[in-house]
């Protein structure tokens, strides 16, 4: 078979073909990870040197078993959080059963009182300092309508409130969208450590839990999940902003 020759034009039109058609099957190019860790720190730092304090109201359900349509017992607190302070609660509502609401919610709200005192809650931020963090690669993931980059992340030290996981951070403005992981260490020795979940939305600028799941298995309780669901933030910012 013969084959005429290309013209000039035609081979000049074919070669932009084959240069547009490289341009589109291009893999996207990986993010720097030091640069994307250096991001998520600074906006970590920037919502917590930014939020003098806020209010939400909280509303924590606990399933045992494989039941997750009635609750073994619930509680609704209103939240109040001051940088100087820390953490403060309010109980609103309580339901269900006594002793879970004794030795699994109130216990909750306690450690949080804790983690977050100043001088201790800089122990639980999602950085660098706390976590070894590696970019996964992959380019980003769309969650919750928002482009997301993934960083898996090995806390340190080993504690309660340090998850080994993964991280997923806004691709614009670095701001947590979601963690997932299991508790680098019990709280309980008749308790394994249990998987967690945590998803943030952007609320007056900066990122703020809106719900989180935990499963943990114990001996005296079995398999136990724990809900909380977070609304009606107001937050104050400082003046300077």
């Amino acid at each position: 078979m013969n084959f005429r020759p290309l013209t000039r034009a035609q081979g000049i039109i074919a070669a932009l073909l084959l240069l547009c058609l490289g341009i589109a099957i291009a893999p996207a190019q990986q993010p720097d990870e030091a640069a994307v860790i250096q991001k998520v720190d600074a906006a970590v730092k920037a919502r917590l040197d930014s939020i003098e304090g806020y209010t939400v109201n909280e509303h924590y359900a606990v399933f045992r078993g494989d039941d997750e349509a009635h609750p073994a017992a619930e509680m609704s607190v209103k939240t109040t959080y001051q940088e100087k302070t820390g953490k403060s609660y309010v109980i609103l509502s309580q339901s269900g059963s006594a002793l879970i609401q004794s030795v699994v919610l109130k216990p909750l709200l306690e450690n949080e009182n804790r983690i977050n005192q100043p001088g201790s809650r800089e122990a639980s931020w999602f950085t660098s300092a706390n976590y070894a963090m590696k970019l996964k690669s992959g380019g980003t993931e769309r969650l919750d309508g928002r482009e997301c980059l993934i960083l898996a992340i090995t806390p340190r030290r080993t504690a309660p409130n340090l998850i080994q996981g993964a991280i997923w951070v806004d691709a614009k403005d670095y701001s947590i969208v979601q963690i997932k992981g299991v508790a680098s260490k019990s709280p309980s020795i008749f308790s394994g450590p249990p998987q967690m979940m945590r998803l943030y939305a952007n609320v007056s600028g900066f990122a703020q839990a809106t719900h989180a799941r935990a499963v943990s298995s114990s001996f005296l309780f079995g398999k136990t999940i724990v809900t909380i669901d977070y609304s009606d933030y107001k937050v104050q910012l400082r003046a300077s902003r």
